[in-house]
């Protein structure tokens, strides 16, 4: 990713939290650090993780808020957080929250495929988070060039991304402008394909008990062995494309 932001002419860093100082500029091997820690902090993580000397993975939600406060425009990661599937009571991750009052350009391809796509794109439309596809319109499905669900937006370049977020800015509005790009078609999963790795994943959730903020991580391992490697190579190339989109666009601002 670091390669692809320098070869577009922009500037990488990587953010996290490590012995309580909030770092915007992390070496390759704090991030190895911090990877093997297991440690994820989001927004309101914060303070506890800081005040006692902790470290810690960002969340987007952290991502964005200390970006923001490092006067960082612009910011790529996989797929955001959204609104878990077939939950008892609403669990929505704090990402929706903090896209809708954190102003940065976020780019991702769309929301982690395990979710429930239709109610995690209605609620950022009640969130009036700014939803643009870059050369779709349609939201990616993470690890899907499409999900059948329609953006109501579309640009075809960094300079009309530009555009729309310096509008956003002159109308002061509170929230992010959030940039869906599909992953490179060459190792992308089928429709097909990914649906059912993913409730194969839920299946083995359910019947392991495993719930909370493991969840996550262990249906994304879990879908890794059911697609045979297939889901993890998307993952990288996507992540590594919406790095080089996201320099694109830095670029195209002017920061």
């Amino acid at each position: 990713m670091a390669t692809a932001v320098r070869e577009d002419g922009a500037r990488p860093t990587f953010i996290g939290v490590l012995e309580g100082e909030p770092i915007d500029g992390l070496k390759p091997e704090d991030l190895i650090r911090l990877a093997g820690s297991g440690t994820k902090l989001s927004t309101r993580d914060l303070p506890t993780a800081i005040a006692a000397g902790g470290s810690g993975g960002t969340t987007v939600a952290a991502t964005l808020f200390l970006a923001h406060r490092a006067g960082i425009t612009v910011m790529a990661t996989g797929g955001i957080g959204g609104v878990h599937r077939g939950t008892g009571s609403p669990d929505v991750s704090a990402d929706l929250i903090e896209l809708s009052r954190t102003p940065a350009v976020l780019v991702c391809s769309g929301a982690k495929a395990i979710l429930d796509l239709p109610a995690t794109v209605e609620k950022l439309e009640t969130l009036g988070v700014t939803c643009i596809g870059f050369g779709t319109d349609e939201w990616p499905g993470f690890w899907t060039v499409s999900s059948g669900i329609g953006l109501g937006q579309s640009v075809d370049n960094a300079e009309q991304v530009a555009a729309t977020w310096r509008e956003s800015r002159r109308l002061a509005l509170p929230g992010a402008l959030l940039v869906c790009v599909p992953p490179p078609a060459e190792h992308a999963l089928t429709e097909g394909e990914s649906a059912r790795a993913v409730e194969r994943a839920l299946a083995d959730a359910r019947a392991e008990g495993v719930e909370g903020p493991k969840l996550t991580p262990f249906l994304l391992d879990r879908i890794v062995a059911h697609t045979d490697g297939r889901s993890l190579a998307a993952n990288r190339d996507l992540l590594v494309n919406n790095a080089r989109v996201a320099a694109s666009i830095a670029s195209a601002i002017g920061n």
